[in-house]
Formats: structure tokens, sequence, C-alpha cells
């Protein structure tokens, strides 16, 4: 059997240059924050975004010597794109437990390298006309380019130690930055519901990696890969690890029930939630469950769990995407509705049309959470689309390239998520009818309530105050031009896996090495294919949701002017429920919430304060009074000394005659 990973493979280049990947972000977090105070706006964010666009070219640099291979680095036997790895040290070496810290270089970390530095690098430009009024400005970008350093450790590490720090990384990360705007406390209670929530995912993730290590004596993919590769589907100890692996994925890529963290991260700035949404953070899970592809094929009961969690989810965002009025949380929970598809393409084992859709929808979706931080930014901070209304002329860049955005995560040919999308459903139509009418309906959904967006902001007439009437304007060159290329590349993105126009699908060729070791256990899942008919059946079907979905929308919020209630206007009991997010925040206070609370408050009163303060207090004050006491031996007086030093003599002797 051909092995995915040759750890003698030579790499091209010097070491210096992988470790230049992650260290430029660093050394840009660095400069910023060392000297936030020292550097304007503009030079700050100047500093950052260069630091990961050196990280993008480097990038670029390898992802091509990876096509073309130079023979100078192309181990004997090899193929030209098998992968490589680069030892850096001897991390850690306790016993026979050898972790080296080693980079890894293959078609899936480059591809994730050339996303976090390519998606991040304008979401970094953005952010210089976006925050550039702010105070803490310095802070904020060297808060995101160690957001970018953690994610490129991430996919860049060669074993589970490595990836694992990432992963703690950016959940870092994300609590600095959710909670960027701290003087607000709903900001504050975002960022520590993020971090909690991921840490209860993180707590099955790490469980995951312990189990690994006792079950193949090793951390390292290459040879846990291996391994795992002489075992039977279906084996019970794998099982147990990709179930808890999976919960981390859960917590990261927020699934249920791990998902109500993902809509309370918008407390940050906009470019934040781009970031986490788009390229980094929440891809952390998918791209997990891809990299472990070979322990998920041989766990098939793990793998129905995951299809329904991610199908599950996808319908149950996309509802509560339908009755939000925030700009910010209908993309938040389009977020999590896209990451159930993913999800649900995994989990349906097709691996590359996963990772295919992580890339359409980093395109579309940071164009639109960068598009809706215009509108904001326009808006003077205003994010309710009942107040908006008419912008498409104020704001005719935002407005097109937001257009493009909501086109292709609805599915319209011949934008990029039509691509993506088509592919997810197929697998699922192969695999199970249920999830495969689950996903149609999610499409449908999508479509209406993406462009119920479109329609409440951009037309008919304006909604807000006269004075933000005045004020509306298109926003700056910086916060433009990073909209127009991710609209390019939403618009163009699908093509890299479009059999029917090129004869080929590029990606899902390019990641076939990912997966020899799944082909080789079960090659009946990489084999089937639908016929051209059915084919032909589902994709219109596809398109057919989408368009729907938008003339649902045109008629109800541009032909009848419909407007969303406000908030306390009377609604429906499925309205009410929709429309409070069936009431999980609610029910989570009540299960876990409270009861840890009010448990730490009773602790703290009887335990702490009535037992513990008395005791430790106690100790205190005996040591006190004992010290009182004493210091009347040392006073200062060589008069008294010498009575103290007659008494201890006659003591003494008064001992011994005792003793005699």
């Amino acid at each position: 059997m051909q092995e995915t990973v040759i750890p003698a493979a030579g790499a091209p280049f010097s070491t210096l240059l992988y470790v230049l990947i992650p260290l430029l972000p660093f050394l840009g977090f660095l400069i910023n924050g060392l000297l936030n105070k020292k550097l304007s706006g503009t030079v700050a964010g100047a500093i950052s975004s260069l630091m990961v666009l050196g990280s993008f070219l480097i990038a670029v640099t390898l992802f091509w010597e990876f096509l073309h291979p130079t023979a100078q680095w192309v181990a004997p036997g090899a193929t030209a794109h098998q992968a490589y790895t680069v030892k850096l040290f001897d991390w850690i070496s306790v016993g026979t437990m050898q972790i080296p810290f080693t980079y890894q270089i293959d078609q899936l970390s480059l591809v994730m390298l050339l996303l976090v530095t390519g998606v991040g690098f304008l979401i970094h430009v953005y952010s210089i006309g976006y925050m550039h009024h702010d105070e803490n400005v310095g802070k904020f970008f060297a808060f995101l380019n160690l957001f970018v350093f953690s994610m490129l450790v991430l996919v860049m590490g060669a074993n589970f130690v490595i990836l694992f720090i990432g992963w703690e990384g950016v959940g870092l990360c994300s609590y600095l930055l959710i909670g960027f705007w701290n003087k607000e406390t709903a900001n504050n209670n975002a960022a520590k519901k993020a971090f909690i929530i991921n840490r209860v995912g993180d707590l099955g993730f790490l469980l995951g990696i312990f189990l690994i290590y006792l079950t193949f004596d090793s951390v390292q993919y290459g040879e846990v890969f291996h391994k795992a590769s002489t075992l039977q589907i279906g084996t019970g100890v794998v099982t147990a690890i990709t179930l808890l692996l999976f919960v981390g994925a859960m917590g990261k890529s927020a699934q249920l029930p791990l998902y109500t963290w993902l809509p309370d991260a918008m407390a940050g700035p906009t470019p934040v939630s781009a970031l986490i949404h788009a390229a980094t953070m929440v891809t952390a899970g998918i791209y997990m469950v891809l990299r472990a592809n070979v322990l998920f094929t041989l766990a098939p009961d793990t793998l129905h769990v995951v299809a329904w969690i991610g199908g599950i989810t996808a319908l149950f965002a996309a509802t509560i995407g339908l009755a939000q009025n925030d700009i910010k949380k209908v993309l938040a929970y389009s977020t999590v509705s896209q990451l159930g598809y993913m999800f649900l393409a995994l989990g349906v084992m097709g691996y590359s049309t996963s990772l295919f859709h992580v890339l359409t929808h980093a395109f579309f979706k940071a164009l639109m959470f960068l598009g809706a931080g215009s509108v904001i930014h326009a808006m003077s901070n205003e994010q309710d689309i009942r107040r908006m209304g008419g912008l498409r002329k104020a704001l005719p860049v935002t407005f097109l390239t937001f257009f493009i955005g909501c086109l292709a995560i609805s599915g319209i040919p011949p934008f990029s998520g039509f691509f993506s999308k088509d592919e997810i459903l197929e697998h699922a139509f192969q695999h199970n009818k249920i999830l495969w009418g689950m996903g149609l309906l999610t499409a449908f959904l999508t479509a209406f309530y993406m462009f119920r967006l479109l329609f409440l902001t951009f037309f008919g007439e304006f909604r807000g105050t006269e004075e933000q009437k005045h004020h509306l304007h298109e926003s700056p060159a910086s916060m433009t031009l990073p909209l127009v290329v991710l609209a390019i590349l939403a618009a163009v993105g699908g093509f890299m896996g479009a059999p029917m126009f090129l004869g080929k699908h590029y990606l899902a060729d390019y990641l076939a090495p990912l997966f020899t070791y799944s082909k080789a256990l079960n090659p009946e899942a990489f084999a089937s294919e639908l016929d051209h008919g059915t084919e032909l059946m589902l994709i219109g079907l596809s398109v057919a949701a989408g368009v729907l979905g938008i003339l649902f929308a045109y008629v109800q919020y541009v032909s009848r002017r419909v407007r969303p209630a406000e908030d306390d206007a009377q609604r429906s009991a499925p309205e009410s429920l929709v429309y409070h997010k069936y009431y999980i925040d609610e029910l989570y206070n009540g299960i876990f919430v409270r009861p840890i609370m009010g448990l730490s408050k009773g602790l703290y009163r009887y335990v702490e304060q009535g037992v513990i303060d008395p005791i430790v207090n106690g100790f205190g004050r005996v040591t006190l009074g004992g010290g009182q006491l004493l210091r009347y031996v040392q006073t200062g007086y060589v008069g008294l000394y010498l009575i103290l030093m007659v008494v201890g003599i006659v003591l003494i002797l008064a001992l011994n005659l005792v003793r005699l």
C-alpha cells in the first residue's frame, strides 16, 4: 500500500522558509503589541497586513513547487505529489514517547495555508479602513496577527499535539477578539461564552489524543494513519477515538449542541467575524476530520453521527436565520448552517467535497461579512436591517459585491457555491435520501433568508434617521478593494471543481493522495457515481430550490414590501419559537448556568466563608498572637537579655539537679 506520508522525503528550500510562514504573523503580533501606543493605526495595519502577505507569498511558492517539484527533493521511489515533513527540533522526549516539533507539507496543509493567509490578508487590509478610528487599533492588529499565527501552526503541524497547540491558540484569540470592545458587559459575556463552550469540546478532543497515543503509541500523523490502515473497519477503539475527536470539532466548528457561542461572537468587530467565520477558527474542525480521514473511514458509526449532526445543524440554523434582524446575526446563523453542510459531506465520505465547500464558503462568507461591515460603517454602527433600506444607491460597490455573495451562497450557477453545494447534495442523495431532503430544504431556506437580508438592506425606501441618511457614503478603497477581490473569487472560485465544464475536477484530483488509505479500506465509497440523468435531476432540483427561495423573498419583501415586526410585537407560537432561537440559550441557562452558579454561590457562602475562611483566619490569628508574644523576647534592651540569660542558666542547672 502506498503511504500518505514519506518521512524520508526531502523538503525543498531551507527550513527557515517554513518557519517564516507562522513566524511572520507572530512578529507582527510582537511589533504591534509592544509598540501599541506608539504606532498610528495605518502603520500598525500596514505592518500586520504585510506580515500576512509575506506568509501568503511563501505559501504560493511552496504550492507551486509542490505542483512542479524539482528533482533535488523528490525522494527515491516517491511520486511528485507526496507529502514531505520539516523537522525543526526534538520537542518532547519522555521514556518511549518521542514527539518532535515537525511541520507537514502536503495537499491539505497547502490549501489551508493559501486560504488562511490569502483571505486573512484581505481581512487585514479591510481592517485598516474599518478600525482606523479605534483607540486600540494597534492591539487589534496584534490580536489579528496572533490569530493567523495560531491557525497556521494548527494546519502545519505534523502531529496531533502541535495541532492541539494551534487549536487552543485560536480559542484564546477568539476570546481576545470577541471581547475586544471590553467596556461593554455583553461583549465580555460573549467572549467568555465562546471560551467556555470551546473548552467543553476541547476536553473531548484532548481525550481523543490521549486514546490515540495509547492505541498507536504515537501521535505523528504518518505513524498513526499507517498503523490504523491495518485495522478492520468498525474497530471499537477507533470508533471511540473518532467520537471524541468529533466532540472537539463540534465545539470549534459550532455544531449542535455546542453552536451557541458562534452567533454571540458577533459582539466583536466585523473583521473578526469575517476571520472567525470564513478563514480560520470554524474551519479547524473540518480540517481535523479531513486530516484524520483514515480513522473516520474505519468508524462508520461515527460517520453516521457526523452526517446526521451536520444535516440537522444545517436545517436547524437555517430556520433560525429566517427571523433574525441583526445583519451580522443572519450571517452568523448562515455560517452555522453552512458548517452543517460541510459535516454532512464528511459524514457521507465526501471528503474532498467538504474541503471544496470550505473554500467556496470562505470566499462568499468573508465577502458578506465584510460587506455587512461596510453597511454598518455607512449606517453609523446600526446593525438592525429594519432600520435600513434603499442602500444600493449610496453603496453601489458594497451592494454589487454583496449581491454576488448572496447568489453564491444560494447555489445559483455559475457562482462558486453552486458547485460545492451541488456536490454535497449528490453525496447525500447516494447515502441517505432523508439527509438529501434536509439538505435541499436547507438550500431553499438559505436562498430565502439571504435575499431577505439583501432586499431589506438595499431595496425599498430608507428607514433610518435623517442623520444616518445624511452621512450615507461608500466605504474607502481599503474596504472596497477586498470586497471586489472576494467577489471575483466568489464568482469564479467554483470552477476548481467543475468537471461538467472543464472535463476534470481539479481540486478532487489534487487532493486524491490524502485519501489513499481510506480508498484502500473502503473503495466502494469512492467508486460509486450517479448516472448522468440522476445527476442532472439533482442539479435541477438544487437550482430550483435556490431560485424559489429568491422569488419568495422578492415577493415578500420587494413586491409586498413586508417589514419584519418589532421586538415587542405579538407573534404566533411558531414565529415566536423561531424568533427566540428555539429558546436554546434559555434552556442551557436553566440546565447548566443557573444550577452551577447557584452551587458556586452556595459553596462560597457556606463552605468558603463558613468553614475554610474561619480555619485559615484562625491559623492566621494564632500565628499573629504567637508573634505578639514572642516579640517581647526581642526588645532590644541589653539588661533584659542578661536577665533572660541568667534565667536560662538557672533552668538548665535546675534540670540537671533534678536528673541527679
